[in-house]
């Protein structure tokens, strides 16, 4: 059995992962519904895969003695997740429970990871990463989260800077408190 891999990730409407400016998470856009569909989404056991960038910006939040209390519940889930953290330079042990590293090349590890895995593989963020998936066929789904905003002045990270053409079926599409849209694909290579 092969298990699908969902490259799961927030964007702005202009096509950023990431802000430098004063948004707060989520742009601060996240309602009850949206919170609620996240929690469903990361419900049933998965594994998480993540790069070494994605990893250490969580990895504090892992550390004893942090309050994880006001965490949102998907994010609690996913941090009791297995990870896989596909990294040449990260050493073991790592900060987050349940987590190994893999050296090798990215492609090699995930097509290993999904001959292998009972549960299905998920990795939300994890630019770099995710790119290398997606232009190698690794990727079943993407979920793309749009939060309404546009942060032409402080947006950071374009979500696919650096991906092959790709068709993309629409699987699903839902919106959220009425302003944010979750869109899942099924992407194919352009040919």
């Amino acid at each position: 059995m092969t298990a699908t891999y969902t490259f799961d990730i927030f964007s702005t409407l202009d096509g950023y992962a990431n802000h430098s400016g004063d948004w707060g998470g989520y742009w601060g856009k996240q309602g009850p519904e949206f919170l609620a569909h996240r929690a469903a989404a990361y419900r049933d056991p998965l594994r998480m895969v993540l790069g070494a960038t994605t990893y250490s910006s969580n990895a504090p939040f892992l550390a004893a003695g942090f309050d994880r209390g006001g965490f949102d519940t998907w994010i609690t889930r996913m941090f009791a997740s297995p990870v896989t953290v596909v990294s040449g330079h990260l050493t073991e042990p790592l900060d987050w429970p349940g987590t190994t590293i893999e050296a090798g090349d990215p492609v090699e590890v995930v097509t290993r990871l999904k001959a292998e895995s009972e549960v299905p593989l998920r990795s939300h963020g994890s630019l770099t990463l995710n790119r290398a998936l997606l232009n190698a066929g690794l990727v079943d789904t993407i979920e793309l989260t749009i939060f309404p905003v546009l942060s032409g002045d402080t947006g950071v990270d374009r979500v696919f800077d650096g991906v092959a053409d790709f068709d993309l079926e629409l699987l699903a599409a839902r919106t959220f408190d009425g302003n944010t849209q979750v869109l899942t694909y099924r992407p194919a290579r352009h040919a």
